[in-house]
């Protein structure tokens, strides 16, 4: 246990709560272990059942983890506490954040009007001119669009549908090096997440059909753009991936194709497989506007029903305003202009990034999207000695379940003239950390 810190409390639900407290502010951090039942019960002059009781509590909303002779420790990625990115340090080049260049971005539009009159919301929760646009956005890619509803974003929209689904314990297919906010958002409902590998291609059949078989109810990835490896579907890739899907008709599949517009690389859909359970979920905030908390959703009927009953008890609907300005943005001619002069800049820059380093000698990865993974040995020596040259990359560790070391490095603001540069410090710092640890 962390030697700053001291659990207090007299009943199972204040000695848990004391834990949570702590590992919220910081007290106890990831790996912390937790002090022994017995001995705990000694000093709080409790039970040894109201300890157990305070611990199984724990367990349950995803803030401990019990290592069996390892005893009670603090979970990895703690439910009370997100694991926010390190702040950047000052004056360094930020390639971690996996954020949009703002350049590309356009204005949003001024605030519209809300509506007025005494009518529900509730009973018309999307406006028709927006849902007659998403329908033909996602039949532009030949995804299925009978059904179609909206979000607050790609992870609200998947974690509703998650939740109509599953129940703590159940298991969900993730691919792996994977996005870390999903992982977390997982872990924080209390599923079991089963790696699937990914390479240039997206998720591997043969792990994908391991993890059917290993009891995965749902599975989660991406057909282009996948964060943080950049793979995107192939044509004969998708139909191998449908084909094991086939063979588990009752899985809810989930694909999020969050950077849609601009992955640069053609949708292979894995919707149009004829799919019994599926949902596509499309989202703009890395595109129009990083605060368009928006998403939008195709899927098959029984799912549209789960998820929509779900958000008329919660939320009701999406803000009606929201919703109009994202369809302003649709239609308005400069921001899609904007937008796929983001689509070819970034396809230039990653592809100009992955030349230099391939050409140095080093492997990367990067077929689709923003972001470029390089397998590396020690992710804290490369992100340690880049920092020193001036530049900000995330280690690997928050993306990964079982795969390999890599850092990933967001390349949609890094100029193709400075794609020689940063290679080249990337090479050095590979060839420092190879003569540290023993190449």
């Amino acid at each position: 246990m962390a030697a700053q810190y001291s659990i207090s409390g007299t009943t199972a639900k204040g000695i848990a709560a004391s834990v949570e407290r702590a590992v919220a502010d910081g007290g106890l951090g990831p790996g912390d272990a937790l002090p022994p039942v017995r001995r705990l019960a000694d000093e709080l002059t409790v039970s040894p059942g109201t300890v157990a009781t305070a611990y199984k509590e724990l367990r349950r909303r995803g803030v401990v983890v019990t290592r069996g002779r390892g005893g009670t420790v603090v979970a990895p990625e703690p439910a009370v506490a997100s694991r926010r990115p390190p702040k950047v340090p000052e004056g360094l080049r930020d390639l971690a954040g996996g954020h949009p260049d703002s350049a590309f971005l356009p204005d949003l539009p001024g605030l519209v009007a809300p509506s007025t009159g005494p009518r529900s919301h509730r009973s018309t929760p999307r406006l028709p001119q927006l849902e007659d646009r998403v329908r033909a956005w996602f039949e532009g890619d030949g995804v299925p669009s009978e059904c179609v509803t909206f979000a607050h974003g790609a992870l609200d929209c998947i974690a509703r549908l998650l939740t109509t689904e599953l129940r703590p314990g159940d298991a969900v297919a993730m691919e792996d090096p994977g996005y870390h906010h999903l992982l977390d958002l997982l872990h924080a409902m209390g599923l079991r997440t089963i790696a699937v590998a990914v390479d240039d291609e997206g998720m591997r059949p043969k792990e994908l059909r391991e993890a059917l078989r290993a009891g995965a109810r749902a599975v989660v990835c991406s057909p282009r753009a996948q964060n943080p490896y950049g793979g995107c579907f192939s044509p004969a890739r998708r139909d191998e991936l449908v084909e094991v899907l086939r063979q588990a008709p009752e899985v809810l599949v989930i694909e999020n194709d969050h950077a849609a517009e601009i992955a640069g690389a053609e949708l292979n859909s894995l919707t149009e497989g004829g799919l019994s359970r599926w949902a596509q979920v499309r989202t703009v905030t890395k595109y129009l506007g990083t605060d368009l908390r928006w998403a939008a959703t195709a899927c098959d009927p029984v799912t549209l029903a789960r998820h929509d009953g779900r958000l008329l008890l919660t939320s009701g609907w999406v803000s009606h305003l929201l919703q109009a300005a994202v369809l302003t943005l649709l239609d308005d001619p400069s921001a899609q202009l904007l937008v796929t002069r983001a689509e070819a800049t970034y396809g230039e820059r990653r592809t100009a990034f992955v030349k230099e380093l391939v050409r140095r000698g080093i492997p990367a990865h990067g077929a689709s999207g923003m972001n470029v993974w390089v397998p590396v040995r020690d992710e804290s020596a490369v992100v340690n000695g880049l920092r020193t040259r001036g530049w900000w990359v995330a280690a690997g560790a928050r993306f990964r379940m079982a795969s390999a070391p890599g850092v990933r490095i967001t390349v949609a603001g890094l100029d193709t003239s400075e794609a020689a540069r940063l290679a080249s410090d990337f090479a050095d710092v590979l060839g420092e950390s190879e003569a540290t640890y023993g190449g």
